[in-house]
């Protein structure tokens, strides 16, 4: 067996069809993170869930910085317990093969990109499954900016690790004992966090209420959606305010007029100005579509 890939990651997220780093992980745009950062997590779970991708949150983790979002590319790994003939071959492989350095954990972060988040399933171990302390954390703040680390297990350090400001870790529980008795069996391949399956490249979105992993073929169409929910809901707080239209009128599949009146609104708007690089003609269609065939009560999802 290989660690990280590139064959097996792209066998794996084959609906991805943008850039890719060299080990093959899908490589989400920069502005499609920081555009992610803006978003709820439930504007995230919507499209996720209409589109049958049910397992992709988790929230029974404990989080450094609760107040804190972070949005990043998933490195994952998983871990199992040590078995010493399965430990001893894939620690000598990695070494002489790979020319890897350290221990399991250390071969990981040392991969990480800037906006990378580690994704590690240690199996919900916590008394030595301490995947990470001040040092590692340090040095995922380092590589990644503004990354962190997702880790079904421990962490250790943690007065330490909650000092460092630009990046938050989510894990299951926290001990003073060193990482030991694991053996890192996958590297960038699918890993459970929980109930909640992640792949190498998905966009993480850690907030205060949990974890939800975004496919990365999926990440753009979550952000556009959510995006064109809120700037909605702006307008439609503005005209309800106003006694312009009713919530029935608000709420429902919105008539032609309606839409017109939006767009101009959404053309001159200071409070729409963030949000002028969405398109809405695929809106207007529909809207001219349902116009035609008369009057409907359709609610608007």
């Amino acid at each position: 067996m290989k660690f990280d890939d590139a064959e097996d990651i792209r066998q794996i997220t084959p609906l991805w069809q943008g850039e890719r780093f060299p080990n093959g992980r899908p490589k989400v745009p920069t502005d499609i993170l920081r555009r992610m950062q803006k978003i709820t997590l439930e504007e995230a779970w919507g499209p996720l869930w209409q589109r049958g991708y049910r397992y992709q949150f988790e929230g029974d983790l404990k989080i450094i910085h609760p107040d804190k979002v972070i949005v990043g590319r998933a490195v994952t790994a998983v871990m199992v317990p040590k078995r010493p003939d399965l430990h001893e071959t894939l620690l000598q492989y990695g070494h002489e093969q790979e020319g890897r350095k350290g221990f399991f954990n250390q071969w990981v972060i040392d991969s990480l990109e800037e906006d990378d988040v580690v994704v590690v399933d240690m199996f919900d171990k916590v008394y030595e499954g301490t995947f990470v302390g001040g040092n590692l954390s340090t040095a995922i703040a380092t590589r990644t900016k503004r990354g962190g680390a997702v880790i079904w297990g421990g962490i250790r350090d943690t007065q330490q690790v909650v000092e460092i400001e630009n990046i938050n870790v989510f894990y299951r529980g926290s001990d003073p004992t060193a990482i030991g008795d694991v053996t890192l069996v996958g590297m960038n391949g699918p890993t459970r966090i929980g109930r909640a399956v992640c792949l190498p490249g998905d966009v993480v979105l850690g907030t205060p209420a949990g974890v939800i992993f975004v496919p990365a073929h999926l990440a753009e169409l979550t952000v556009v959606n959510a995006e064109k929910s809120q700037v909605q809901d702006i307008f439609g707080f503005v005209r309800l305010k106003e006694g312009v239209y009713t919530t029935a009128q608000i709420d429902a599949s919105w008539s032609l007029a309606l839409w017109q009146d939006f767009l101009q609104w959404f053309q001159n708007e200071d409070s729409a100005a963030s949000y002028r690089h969405l398109t809405w003609d695929d809106e207007l269609n529909e809207a001219r579509q349902r116009d035609e065939r008369g009057p409907n009560s359709d609610v608007r999802v």
